[in-house]
């Protein structure tokens, strides 16, 4: 029998168009140097991703049924809530996050302390022993998790046929691939046959298919952006490796809500649920320092608040620097100018450190007058109160701009203990928050004369 003939295509890493010669700009998604070059087999049949469930013919939108989706718990109540209320039947769902930051080990963790779920977890990375070790360091019942390292996906879904699990997951996409693909794993057509297998698999038989991916350099999770198109929920790791936090983001659900994030500890034993975010924030020294101020910040639609840092020195080598950890250095010297040009702080000459404690990576707008207030107090040597916070967005006339749901933030910094929270004077409440004094300052000048008398 005659072998199939070859031909090279260039495929954009980006976003997954193919195209028959290269080009330094991919025309669909507008990325520059993207395209890689691949060999394909020619005179196949297409392939069709046939989604079970689907009428065959059209209907009147009236008749469609809106009954509830079938979910599963996972057994970890913050996962369940990022998820809507647990996993749906069939669905699949993308995990990525740098390395190290814990997507094994939460994907382990999740059968372990479910021994209700009959869970098939394949490796593809790592052997069975390895996976066996990190099983006893996390803990948990081990008796009904399946452990399968195989990376062909023609024996992964044979396997998850002859076992029927409840539950599945996939370590990692760019180590699958399939014989009928003529490339490497890791590549543009391989991960997308790999997801649109497993995507058919899961509509299919209603299990329930959880996939880890890698993600780039630039934070993105490596792979053509159809794999996010593809599948159902994308969930993404974010924190610092060296950090005890891991925020688990929503990026993606079509089952729910996106504006929900999870927050964890890594801990000897595994990821721990924080349940209330805002003891991130406790300060982890003696009272009275500079240089420290807490954020009221909200984050999809959950508040809580955390410590900024900052240290402001003379500088040693003649050219100021500028750093920060967990926050946009970009906006770090907007700000900086800011206090300069309108409220005449010089700090040309100086040294400014940043840090976001906890290893959180802060994009808050509300943010901005905490940064402003630790700069300014490490640069006064003057300490803050330990029972104010701020929340408010700094233009660059010096003013300080409302931010949205500002009562939600009063509320929280007032359960966990804070007396004062300072806000731009153009916020309004429907209600009055109680037990908190809201303090109410139109532009920086205000804010350093009610502050620093």
């Amino acid at each position: 029998m005659a072998s199939a003939k070859t031909k090279t295509v260039w495929f954009c890493s980006h976003c997954g168009n193919e195209y028959s010669k290269w080009m330094g700009r991919c025309p669909a998604c507008g990325e520059w140097n993207t395209m890689v070059e691949q060999e394909v087999a020619t005179g196949k049949k297409a392939g069709t991703m046939n989604v079970p469930g689907a009428s065959s013919k059209s209907m009147p939108l009236k008749e469609v049924s809106t009954t509830q989706e079938d979910r599963v718990s996972l057994g970890s109540a913050e996962v369940d809530r990022l998820l809507g209320g647990g996993i749906v039947k069939g669905s699949l769902v993308l995990m990525g996050g740098e390395p190290g930051i814990g997507k094994s080990t939460l994907s382990l963790q999740l059968p372990l302390h479910r021994p209700e779920l009959k869970t098939l977890y394949v490796t593809g990375e790592e052997s069975v022993k390895q996976v066996k070790m990190r099983a006893d360091r996390l803990g948990g019942d081990t008796s009904n998790c399946l452990i399968f390292s195989e990376t062909d996906m023609g024996a992964i879904l044979a396997e998850a046929q002859e076992t029927a699990p409840d539950l599945m997951i996939v370590d990692s996409v760019q180590t699958m691939y399939c014989q009928q693909v003529d490339s490497t794993a890791g590549s543009v057509s391989q991960i997308k046959e790999v997801a649109a297998q497993l995507l058919r698999f899961a509509k299919s038989s209603g299990i329930p298919v959880i996939l880890i991916g890698h993600i780039t350099k630039e934070g993105t999770i490596a792979g053509p952006k159809i794999l996010e198109h593809i599948v159902d929920v994308v969930l993404q790791f974010e924190g610092e490796n060296r950090g005890a936090y891991r925020v688990l983001r929503s990026i993606k659900n079509r089952f729910g809500s996106t504006s929900e994030l999870a927050v964890f500890e890594m801990t000897g034993t595994g990821l721990r649920e924080v349940a209330n975010p805002s003891e991130m924030l406790i300060p982890m020294h003696q009272e009275g320092l500079s240089g420290t101020a807490i954020s009221a910040m909200l984050d999809g639609n959950r508040p809580f608040l955390f410590e900024v840092q900052a240290l402001v020195s003379s500088a040693v080598y003649g050219t100021a620097q500028r750093s920060a950890t967990g926050f946009d250095v970009r906006r770090l010297n907007m700000l900086l100018a800011v206090l300069e040009r309108r409220a005449g702080f010089k700090l040309g000459q100086k040294d400014v450190f940043l840090n976001m404690a906890g290893g959180l990576r802060i994009t808050d707008p509300a943010c901005d007058l905490a940064v402003i207030v630790a700069v300014l107090s490490s640069n006064f040597d003057m300490p803050i109160p330990a029972d104010v916070c701020f929340a408010g967005e700094v233009g660059l006339s010096g003013e300080i701009r409302p931010v949205s749901q500002a009562a939600r933030r009063a509320v929280e910094a007032a359960r966990v203990g804070f007396k004062r929270i300072f806000v731009s004077s153009y916020t309004h409440f429907d209600q009055k928050p109680q037990g908190i004094e809201v303090v109410k300052v139109a532009d920086i000048p205000a804010l350093v004369r009610a502050l620093f008398k």
